[in-house]
């Protein structure tokens, strides 16, 4: 199969879907890589780099034209006109926050596979997970940076001081992004509140990090509380496909202490905090009722070295299974996929994409027969 890697285009975008190794990869099982000229500048990675590894650098036309195309982002509209009906698309879509993309696929027919949706029989999200955790840690030195006054922040140290009381950080959603930004707060001496519904989640939590971090069952009640103490609130919210639930209204926000911070990384799934709209890396905050909110959508590339390693470490697998066996054969091998599938011939085939969007759901299988 010939595989294509266009340069990401999104605002503050600078990771790439490939790394060399997983050129390398492809190209020794006998695929094509064909790699956009300068598609991994921003992630520290040379066209020499990939064209070592096997791969063919070429122009945006070329990169888009490939049999499968892997991305990070999902298509801007400027791409929107590279998509095809014989075409497979492989990236995060997030259609639920982006429904014009939804519909830009749906009307070119594009096979399309979502990173967010692959789910295993035990729930995990395996291509969702690296993003989340290098998101999660980040969301915690992004607090600890505006909370400082030239920042517009309250002026607050995360670990305190010798005599003074640390940050209160509140965490709300106890999965990968959660769960990553409450341990980068633990570790810089802050005091740390992780919320969620899942009991079991919580429990394993507590065991990890034996009560340095307090982790509180998420009601109505708890999160009115903690939002109200919170220095740094952190919303890591999510519904695989689905919108982000609004847990934090915007009375709770109004209640929140003069230059406390919000970073909400559910923002990508339409985010969990009522008063947060997508921001860019380029102008990432803004004020609403004395309060710093900083909701970019793609936290991950800031760090974009980092984040594309990371990202090939877990796509690559499925990468090369949907080049072994094409879409079908990769689904029936690969039953994790299936629920990748988001988009195929002008249908949508994720249940709750489709619900989300409002849509019918079709069978993955049935339309790509």
């Amino acid at each position: 199969m010939i595989v294509g890697v266009p340069a990401e285009v999104k605002t503050g975008e600078n990771r790439v879907a490939i790394t060399p190794d997983g050129v390398r990869e492809l190209v020794a099982h006998g695929h094509r890589v064909l790699v956009e000229r300068g598609a991994g500048d921003g992630s520290s990675i040379t066209d020499t780099d990939f064209t070592a590894a096997g791969a063919e650098t070429v122009g945006e036309a070329d990169a888009w034209g490939a049999e499968m195309v892997v991305k990070v982002k999902e298509p801007q509209r400027n791409e929107w006109a590279g998509l095809r009906a014989d075409q497979i698309l492989f990236t995060y879509l997030h259609l639920a926050h982006y429904p014009d993309v939804a519909k830009a696929l749906l009307s070119a027919g594009t096979t399309a596979l979502a990173y967010e949706t692959v789910q295993t029989s035990n729930g995990a999200l395996p291509l969702l997970a690296p993003m989340s955790e290098v998101a999660g840690r980040m969301a915690t030195q992004i607090g600890a940076h505006y909370l400082e006054r030239h920042n517009g922040g309250r002026g607050v140290l995360l670990g305190g001081a010798p005599g003074v009381r640390p940050a209160r950080v509140v965490v709300i959603g106890a999965g990968n992004v959660g769960w990553n930004a409450a341990w980068i707060a633990q570790g810089m001496e802050a005091e740390v509140w992780l919320l969620d519904k899942n009991l079991d989640r919580l429990r394993f939590v507590d065991q990890i990090h034996k009560g340095r971090i307090l982790t509180l069952a998420s009601n109505r009640g708890a999160v009115e509380r903690a939002v109200a103490e919170a220095d740094l609130l952190i919303g890591a919210v999510l519904v695989p496909g689905g919108r982000a639930p609004m847990v934090v209204a915007e009375d709770m926000v109004r209640a929140m202490k003069p230059g406390a911070v919000i970073v909400d990384i559910a923002i990508d799934q339409g985010g969990c905090v009522e008063t947060t709209r997508e921001t860019t890396h380029a102008a990432p905050v803004y004020e609403v009722h004395g309060v710093l909110h900083y909701a970019v959508g793609n936290v991950p590339g800031a760090v974009p070295h980092t984040s594309t390693y990371a990202l090939t470490n877990a796509t690559l697998p499925y990468v090369l299974e949907v080049a072994e066996r094409g879409v079908r054969g990769a689904v029936e091998h690969e039953p994790s996929l299936r629920l990748g599938v988001t988009t195929v011939g002008g249908h949508v085939t994720n249940a709750v994409v489709a619900e989300a969007l409002g849509l019918p759901v079709a069978d993955p299988l049935a339309c790509l027969a």
